[in-house]
C-alpha cells in the first residue's frame, strides 16, 4: 500500500507543522507542509490529498483572537474546497491553534475561549478516547493518551454539551484535571460524519517514547498519541 497524500497546513507563527508532519509520516503518510496562502494559490494540492492537519502554534501571532487571520485565509481561498473535502470523508486535523481555525471556519461546532482563570497553560495531559464517539481518529484506542499542552485560549465553550455528546461528536475528554475549564471536561470534538477531529492538547508531540518526561521508566509507549495518527492515515488509505 502506497503511502497517502497528506497536507499540514500552516501560517505565519505557526510552530507545530514539522511536529505534525513527523507524526504522520511515522503513521504512515507522505505529508507536505504548506501555506495556507500558497494552498490557495495552487488549489490542486488539495483536491490531490487524502488527509489534512492544521498545525497548532500562534498564527499571525493570534492577531484579532486565536486562529481567526488563518481562519480568514482558508475560507476566502478555499472554503468551498475545504468543505468538498470534508464532504468526501476524508480525514481532517486540527491541533491547538488548528482547533481554533476549525471552529471559526464552522468545520466544527463549539468554540474556544480563554483559559478560565486567565493564564497561559503548558503542561502534560491524559486525555480519555470517549468510546461512544463516532470520530475515526480515536477509533479502537482503549488507553489514555499522554501529551502536552500550550495554549492561553483552550476553553472549550458550547451550549449543549449533553447534546453534543449523545450525537457522538465528543471525541477526547481530559482525564487529569482541566487545564483550561473546559465545559463537560471536553478536550476534541469531531464533525458529526466522524471525519473531522480539533483538539487542543498536542498528540503529536508524543509519538516515540523519549518524548514524554518519564520515558526512561518506561511505563507510558501505550499512551502515545501515535495511534491516533495511524487512525488517521488508515482512513486515508481507503480514500
Amino acid at each position: 500500500m502506497s503511502a497517502p497524500p497528506a497536507l499540514v497546513i500552516a501560517g505565519p507563527g505557526t510552530n507545530r507543522d514539522k511536529d505534525l508532519s513527523l507524526a504522520l509520516a511515522l503513521a504512515g503518510a507522505d505529508p507536505t507542509i504548506v501555506l495556507a496562502t500558497e494552498l490557495a494559490e495552487h488549489p490542486h494540492l488539495l483536491r490531490e490529498a487524502r488527509l489534512v492537519g492544521i498545525a497548532g502554534g500562534f498564527s499571525y501571532g493570534d492577531s484579532l483572537g486565536a486562529g481567526r487571520m488563518l481562519a480568514l485565509d482558508l475560507m476566502v481561498g478555499l472554503g468551498d474546497m475545504l468543505k468538498e473535502f470534508v464532504a468526501t470523508g476524508r480525514p481532517m486535523i486540527g491541533i491547538c491553534n488548528g482547533f481554533q481555525v476549525l471552529t471559526r471556519t464552522k468545520l466544527l461546532p463549539g468554540a474556544l475561549g480563554h483559559n478560565a482563570h486567565g493564564r497561559f497553560e503548558c503542561r502534560w495531559v491524559v486525555l480519555d478516547p470517549q468510546p461512544a464517539s463516532r470520530c475515526l481518529w480515536t477509533k479502537g484506542i482503549e488507553h489514555p493518551i499522554h501529551c502536552p499542552i500550550a495554549h492561553g485560549e483552550g476553553r472549550y465553550v458550547h451550549p449543549d454539551p449533553d447534546l453534543l455528546a449523545e450525537a457522538g461528536q465528543v471525541a477526547l475528554r481530559y482525564r487529569s484535571t482541566n487545564p483550561n475549564g473546559s465545559v463537560a471536561d471536553i478536550a476534541g470534538v469531531c464533525n458529526a460524519s466522524g471525519n473531522v477531529l480539533g483538539l487542543m492538547p498536542h498528540p503529536e508531540n508524543f509519538v516515540v517514547g523519549r518524548q514524554h518526561p518519564h520515558h526512561l521508566r518506561g511505563r507510558e509507549l501505550d499512551n502515545l498519541g501515535l495511534r491516533l495518527f495511524q487512525n488517521g492515515v488508515e482512513a486515508a488509505a481507503e480514500m
